[in-house]
């Protein structure tokens, strides 16, 4: 069991799906929880749920695109806390699916702006924090998708393939700082984001079943899933684990 107790943890994309049970769960460790999204309804919504629960809660909107924006939530955590301890970043977007010459440049465009972009601008000012403070625990929320090809989600694909890179590069730049940071490639997860998918679908039965038939345990993963490989990412008893990613896809890739 980990045990975050009056560590700082900061978590983008919070306002639902997995940042959302990120959150719940790190509190429920004991984690000081400093969260955003750029849904203000929703990031307002979570905030007094977990306030509601008893959690220190520091709440920022922040559109990840934004530099500025990003400054200003990491700066504020720090301020407000005091430190940083683990960041998950978890914002991003999965975009319609289509065929690759079927995307509209536009999709692309957005996809790479808050998928690779909003995680490098996250790292560009977490880093700093946990290396003047004497080290932290990044984990960067990729995919599957990440690491092997994905019909009909090739930009994507192409995005989450990007965060890896950016993970093991830091890992390595930052390593004798004692900043770790890693990656958890989900599967198919039952998210907000992944209801709309389903809710374009004819049969949303036969779609699940369909979708994660390549998947060895033949279900989607439930967010709490998913969260418990932030959990040990971030753990810092899990103290020479860095650069990795943490594939955690009901084994669809063992075949």
């Amino acid at each position: 069991m980990s045990n975050y107790q009056n560590q700082v943890v900061l978590i983008t994309g919070a306002g639902g799906g997995l940042g959302a049970e990120a959150a719940r769960q790190f509190g429920e460790q004991g984690a000081k929880l400093a969260i955003s999204d750029i849904n203000e309804d929703k990031l307002e919504q979570t905030s007094a749920e977990l306030k509601t629960q008893g959690f220190n809660v520091f709440s920022r909107l922040c559109d990840v695109t934004h530099e500025d924006d990003v400054k200003a939530f990491v700066d504020g955590c720090v301020e407000h806390f005091g430190r940083l301890d683990a960041a998950i970043n978890n914002a991003g977007i999965d975009p319609a699916h289509n065929l690759l010459a079927d995307t509209p440049l536009d999709d692309y465009q957005r996809t790479m702006d808050i998928n690779v972009k909003g995680v490098f601008l996250c790292m560009k000012y977490q880093i700093p924090h946990m290396v003047k403070q004497g080290g932290g625990a990044i984990c960067n929320i990729a995919s599957v998708a990440g690491i092997g090809g994905a019909p009909f989600m090739s930009v994507y694909a192409a995005s989450k393939h990007a965060v890896v890179g950016l993970t093991k590069t830091a890992s390595y730049e930052y390593g004798r700082q004692r900043v770790r940071v890693n990656c958890v490639c989900p599967f198919i997860t039952m998210t907000d984001m992944f209801e709309q998918t389903l809710a374009v679908m004819p049969d949303r039965d036969e779609a699940i079943k369909k979708l994660t038939q390549g998947a060895g345990l033949k279900r989607p993963a439930q967010p709490e899933e998913i969260v418990q490989a932030m959990l040990f990412a971030c753990d810092q008893k899990n103290s020479y684990m860095t650069g990795h990613e943490l594939v955690v896809d009901g084994g669809m890739s063992a075949i």
